[in-house]
């Protein structure tokens, strides 16, 4: 049930969340409001544990599915709100009027980006006329897009056709953590509690990136790759929204690979020696670690990939490390075990994750709300 009525005459501010990775930055957020004005995170049902951990600090939560109860009673309040902030594309904004005096803000959930979107994905182009006047209702809401590089803001402009004016150099408040010693000791005790024998291995964590289909295959080929070194444990972490697979895939550990689905793949970075994916933005994340050594892309399919849904142009000029194609090739740089240089792709996609993302960007938006 939504209090915030007659506790203040100040408009509410507004967080829609459907990823839990940003916490830090929405309690961050809830302490420099303090009582002067009221947050309220309307979440969707897959982030109820994270949003029971933003309850339990004192932060009003509200759950919301696109339907006829969020019409009548969620949409009144953003309507009414001086501030939002969205972590996603969420399609019901393009039916919406833009609330007066307020600023929509895209704080997406990502540092960075291989794979299209938007107008980059080659199947938006195959829509309806109507339906991609719908997409860019949606994407001319946003009046600020909160970017951590130059690199990122043009991703967006292209992708969402929306002017380089709406783009804020602020950092992404999510990528404090991996620069923060205190949170990254934190990570390591849970995964102790969970799988404390990874200590005494080189840890490869496997995190390829979501498909459509949802559908996870580990072929023999691929198999026998990833367990080439013999002092190795190789663990499976699948996409968020892939969890139930991931659980079904627990029949094909052994010694070693494993999969733990209890285990956030955030955490899994901080003990990873190896991080091996293909397009997904994990990429952009273990860069950021002081731990990372070796960052490998395992692209057997970069062909049919970059038709559907497309791969940012230019991206082998940015890439750490060359693709590779087959598990012959996977097995021999796994063996090789040579460090990744990740200076130069983070000093392009990570220029202002320098750990102060976070008070940076709610200092920025306090400023707005006391205009």
């Amino acid at each position: 049930m939504l209090t915030y009525f007659g506790r203040t005459k100040r408009r509410p501010v507004i967080y829609l969340m459907s990823f839990g990775n940003n916490l830090g930055f929405i309690l961050k957020l809830a302490e420099q409001l303090g009582q002067r004005q009221h947050l309220i995170v309307f979440y969707r049902p897959n982030v109820a544990v994270e949003a029971a951990q933003l309850a339990a600090n004192g932060v009003e939560v509200v759950p919301f599915s696109d339907n006829l109860h969020f019409i009548a009673t969620g949409v009144p309040v953003l309507m009414r709100a001086q501030l939002i902030f969205c972590d996603n594309y969420y399609a019901f904004l393009g039916g919406l009027l833009h609330p007066r005096h307020a600023k929509i803000v895209q704080l997406w959930h990502a540092n960075g980006a291989i794979k299209q979107f938007g107008w980059g994905d080659p199947q938006t182009k195959l829509r309806s006329s109507a339906d991609q006047r719908r997409f860019q209702r949606v994407y001319d809401q946003f009046d600020d897009y909160v970017v951590a590089s130059e690199a990122m803001g043009t991703v967006f402009q292209e992708s969402y056709r929306v002017p380089a004016t709406r783009m804020q150099l602020l950092g992404y408040p999510r990528s404090d953590r991996f620069l923060s010693k205190e949170w990254r000791d934190a990570a390591i005790e849970r995964i102790d509690q969970v799988a404390p024998d990874l200590r005494h291995h080189r840890v490869i964590l496997y995190a390829p990136t979501y498909r459509e289909d949802r559908t996870f295959e580990l072929s023999a080929a691929l198999k026998q790759a990833l367990m080439a070194d013999d002092n190795a444990v190789v663990v499976v972490k699948l996409h968020p929204v892939m969890q139930q697979v991931e659980r079904q895939c627990q029949q094909m550990a052994n010694s070693r690979i494993r999969f733990y689905p209890q285990l956030s793949t955030t955490d899994l970075l901080t003990v990873a020696e190896t991080l091996i994916t293909d397009y997904s933005s994990v990429a952009f994340d273990y860069s950021l670690l002081p731990t990372a050594h070796s960052l490998l892309f395992y692209m057997s399919d970069l062909e049919d990939y970059q038709h559907n849904p497309g791969i940012q142009p230019n991206f082998l000029r940015w890439l750490p490390a060359a693709p590779l194609r087959t598990p012959a090739e996977l097995k021999q740089a796994i063996l090789a075990d040579q460090a990744t240089d990740v200076s130069k792709f983070n000093r392009y996609w990570n220029t202002y994750n320098d750990g102060h993302a976070t008070q940076r960007v709610v200092a920025h938006y306090d400023r707005y709300l006391n205009e």
